[in-house]
């Protein structure tokens, strides 16, 4: 699962249950022991509409302690003013966290800190990783932490659902954007807090303060000076209990030894136990909604275990209560689709054709347009996999035409999957730019079906990708955004889970409409999205690069690779019996045998019986023995940490690659087929999916040995070519720097070159090989913001060293000093940084007023341009080197992509001739400053070949 496929919900729990507690503070709900259950219901019943309703990869409740925080020490009157909790509130918390327990999320607290800032700093990790956030609380100090990754999930003040807030949101709240969020608090205060703020300046004041000034410390020190009586006296007379304010309203997103965003992955709900939960607690309809129902008790207890009448309940839900959302969450829902437009509400013209005389119309239609929009429909999302059930076009907005394929009525009138290749075989291959969201994908599925597409491309999905790679990119949430329009979705028409259908199950006259949908919608988006590249500059990069590289993508997939599997089949067994060695050694070092693969168990060994140091306990109360703790005890001399990570990365070899891989071979081609993608990574990097062949060991002898396992087809021999220090070249480029442009001209180790540099020496022959080692390190890290102290831990120096190093660096190369400091100026002024060819990453965090999210802004800033158009680099190459072999050299197959790295298989009497022509296409694929290099060989396997 790629990051963007993560979604993240933190709760504020004590938030949550507050407003549980007072929608049903009325109903004095009870089950028949007594215990108050409104709160726990209210409670229960967003959680479950939650988790129905948004479908939550990762989730957890955070909860505040008894204990006093940071804050209370800033500040003993900090919540003093704070009425005593309820005390039927106080006796439902408990129930509730052990409903979230068997919910099957954490609960997270920390003496010390608040649920704040438990929930700040998991959701400024996991939205720094790509993930999507949401917090879920009515809380506005939430909104400094809001980027376009972490957004807000508001209940609305009356009950009447929920509010989405987004960096836009915070501005239309608070007038100023998140980054500016703690300044306007710091002067505006919070009673219930006990935060005094500013006195005479309030809620419509401080924003104005603080966009006029930048700052609260800017405004404080030109208050001397402002016409204003109010702000003048109110910042001169109070400013230092504002800066207080300003210290304490900040959430904290550093606290230590939190859990992992990613260990929060929500596996599904105890059923049982939860069954069981609310059964004890007489919610009858979710005990039976989790498997287990309850035992009938009586005609006097109402479905709730409510002991009041029907109707009563009835006003109430109808009132707004009843949950945190209540009846208004659903209303809410179904007030947000009657503002979208639907199938229902637009009239548009969707047609059948079902006979040859309907298709001839159809394709003097296609075949008379200069462009055109189609979508297939079939039996799988895999598509090496998937079968044809059918094809719709569009020509124009609210019109489309849909073909079943394999159809029984379709072919009694004639129309058999045979006419339907031959009659779209040479519209395909026409000079019409095709339209389609994830074009690839339909690209692959018409060539396995006899049908090559042609011509220019335009991917909607791509596009979208080009001018945000932080947006959602499927076609209905791309509707939703740009045309204000909410899809026919595929669950309404095949369902999901154990039930799901296949489409080709689905009868014509249901297909029709859905498949015509996407058709007319994914042509209205080309439409919008087609303008927008252009605004934005991106059509070139677009025209040029992208969409011509969907088609290679599409040949390149479906050439796949030869997999040597008695090769593997023998490294499993060498592997396997590897571990058992291991296996002994360990129990040898442990005095006992112990599951291994068990972090419980290996935990007591280590910190318990063997008493190591550092031993963590995780908040499960169970040491954690991941690899970086196993690392750092290792590196210490202690053996067994030491033989666990080697039998861990054994364990990984045989699982993932050796027994793994042979499973995916194609049933038809005998091959693997991985999926490459253009619109996952920011940078504009391709990633690899199913399997990731991207991820194959490099670093380790035994996991190079899985390269071995590729291999040439019969009489065949593999390239492996690949770009030389590319990412260096691109520095050197982009800042202009003349010490490193002229080493690369003059063909220098730049490594070696460096080391001269910053150690003082005069040849580059004095250059040893600890100072390379040193200097490599620098080259590295330097440009992409290292800091003394991670140079440091990366050489194993002291500090001083390495500042010492750093700035030898900038002196002899000031050209990248300049680029850090031009390109982090250009960020914070525009929002965004570009590659050379024009690639944007936007990057709000920049502006933050975190100095940790601000600081991994500043380094993205300055990393994503020179990834980015390493990135642009290889993909230029890739679609020239296609267009070249086709035409040159179509013996030669392109089969992978690996960062800078591209594999082919050829004929062995090509051989020479196809490396000539790779390394040729590939060194002028772009004009850089300095010269491009490529090296390449070749072998029967891509080890050897690499």
């Amino acid at each position: 699962m790629s990051q963007k496929n993560k979604k993240l919900f933190l709760i504020d729990g004590h938030a949550l249950a507050y407003r549980s507690y007072f929608a049903f503070i009325n109903t004095n709900l009870r089950n028949s022991e007594g215990v108050p259950t409104g709160s726990l219901m209210g409670f229960a019943n967003t959680l479950v509409k939650l988790l129905e309703s948004e479908k939550p990869t990762h989730i957890a409740v955070a909860w505040d302690t008894h204990a006093p925080t940071f804050r209370h020490e800033m500040d003993a009157a900090y919540k003093a003013n704070r009425p005593p909790q309820p005390d039927e509130l106080r006796q439902t918390i408990p129930l509730m966290k052990e409903m979230v327990r068997h919910f099957g999320f954490q609960n997270l607290e920390k003496d010390g800190y608040e649920a704040d800032d438990i929930i700040g700093t998991l959701a400024q990790r996991a939205g720094l990783d790509g993930a999507e956030v949401f917090m879920v609380t009515p809380d506005k100090d939430f909104m400094q932490l809001v980027t376009n990754n972490v957004r807000m999930y508001k209940p609305l003040n009356n009950g009447d659902g929920f509010q989405i807030i987004d960096p836009d949101g915070v501005v239309d709240y608070f007038g100023v954007p998140p980054e500016k969020v703690i300044d306007v608090l710091a002067v505006i205060g919070d009673t219930s807090d006990n935060i005094p703020g500013v006195p005479g300046i309030g809620k419509k004041g401080a924003p104005k303060l603080i966009k006029e000034y930048g700052s609260l410390e800017a405004a404080i020190e030109a208050a001397p000076g402002m016409k204003a009586k109010r702000a003048r006296e109110g910042l001169t007379q109070h400013a230092e209990q504002a800066l207080l304010s300003k210290k304490m309203i900040i959430i904290d997103t550093d606290v230590p030894d939190t859990v992992s965003w990613e260990e929060l992955k929500w596996e599904g709900p105890e059923s049982s136990e939860l069954s069981d939960f609310f059964g004890r607690m007489e919610f009858r309809t979710l005990s039976r909604k989790f498997g287990k129902a309850m035992a009938e008790q009586g005609d006097g207890l109402q479905d709730e275990g409510v002991r009041k009448s029907a109707s009563a309940l009835r006003k109430d839900q109808q009132q707004g209560q009843g949950d945190l959302f209540g009846s208004g969450h659903q209303a809410a829902e179904a007030s947000a689709s009657e503002s979208l437009k639907n199938l229902e509400t637009e009239k548009a013209n969707y047609r059948l054709i079902d006979t040859p005389e309907a298709l001839d119309e159809l394709i003097n239609t296609l075949s008379a347009s200069s462009h055109f929009c189609f979508d297939t429909e079939t039996t799988a999302s895999e598509p090496m996999l998937a079968s044809l059930v059918g094809l719709a076009f569009s020509v124009r907005k609210k019109e489309a035409f849909y073909i079943p394929v394999n159809d029984a009525a379709g072919e009694a009138e004639g129309l058999s999957p045979e006419l339907i290749q031959e009659k779209l075989t040479p519209v395909f291959g026409n000079s019409a730019l095709k339209i389609a969201q994830n074009y690839k994908y339909d690209y692959i599925v018409l060539r396995r079906h006899g049908m090559a597409l042609k011509g220019p491309v335009f991917d909607t999905m791509i596009a979208a990708y080009l001018i945000d790679s932080n947006q959602k990119l499927s076609m209905d949430e791309l509707s939703r955004r740009y045309l204000n329009y909410e899809p026919v979705s595929i669950e309404t028409l095949i369902g999901k889970g154990k039930q799901q259908k296949s489409m080709r199950d689905i009868p014509v006259d249901e297909v029709m409409p859905y498949a015509c949908e996407d058709a007319d919608i994914t042509l209205q988006l080309f439409e919008v999205l087609q303008q927008k590249l252009n605004e934005d500059g991106l059509t070139e990069i677009a025209e040029s690069v992208e969409f011509p590289l969907v088609r290679v993508l599409g040949e390149l997939e479906m050439n796949g690779i030869q997999l040597d599997t008695e090769m593997l089949s023998n490294f499993s067994a060498q592997l396997g019996d590897d571990m058992k060695q291991l296996q002994q050694q360990i129990y040898a070092e442990a005095g006992e045998e112990f599951n291994i693969n068990s972090p419980a168990q290996l935990g007591d060994i280590l910190f318990e019986k063997l008493g190591l140091p550092s031993g963590k306990k995780t908040k499960t109360g169970k040491y954690s023995t991941n690899e970086q703790i196993l690392t750092d005890l290792a590196a210490f001399g202690h053996k067994l940490p030491a033989l666990v990570l080697d039998y861990r990365s054994l364990s990984k070899l045989k699982s993932t690659y050796a027994d793994a891989l042979p499973k995916l071979i194609h049933p038809e081609t005998g091959r693997i087929h991985t999926s490459l993608n253009q619109q996952v990574a920011a940078t504009g990097r391709l990633s690899s999916s199913n399997p990731n062949l991207q991820n194959i060991p490099v670093r380790t002898e035994r996991g190079r040995e899985i390269r071995k396992a590729f291999i040439a087809g019969e009489g065949k021999v593999l390239i492996a070519a690949d770009y030389s220090q590319i990412e260096l070249r691109v520095i050197a480029s982009v800042s202009e720097d003349e010490a490193m442009v002229q080493a690369f001209r003059d063909d220098q180790d730049i490594h070696a070159r460096t080391a001269m540099e910053i150690f003082g020496l005069s040849a580059i022959t004095e250059v040893d090989r600890d100072m390379r080692r040193k200097a490599k390190e620098v080259n590295f890290g330097i440009p992409y913001g290292v800091s003394a102290f991670g140079l440091a831990q990366r050489l194993g120096i002291d500090r001083t060293e390495a500042k010492t190093i750093i700035d030898a660096y900038f002196e002899r190369f000031p050209g990248i000093r300049n680029y850090i400091k031009e390109t982090t100026a250009f960020a914070r002024e525009h929002g965004y940084v570009t590659t050379l060819l024009g690639r944007r990453r936007y990057i709000p965090e920049i502006r933050s007023s975190n100095p940790n999210m601000r600081s991994f802004a500043e380094r993205t800033a300055i990393n994503m341009p020179i990834q980015g158009t390493a990135a642009d680099l290889i993909k230029v190459a890739m679609v020239q080197l296609q267009a070249r072999l086709e035409r040159d050299l179509p013996e030669c197959l392109m089969l992978l992509q690996v960062h800078d790295e591209l594999l082919f298989e050829v004929p062995k009497d090509k051989a020479a001739e196809s490396v000539q022509l790779i390394r040729e296409e590939m060194e002028k694929a772009m004009t850089l400053k300095v010269p491009v290099k490529a090296d390449a060989g070749v072998a029967s396997n891509w080890l050897e070949a690499h």
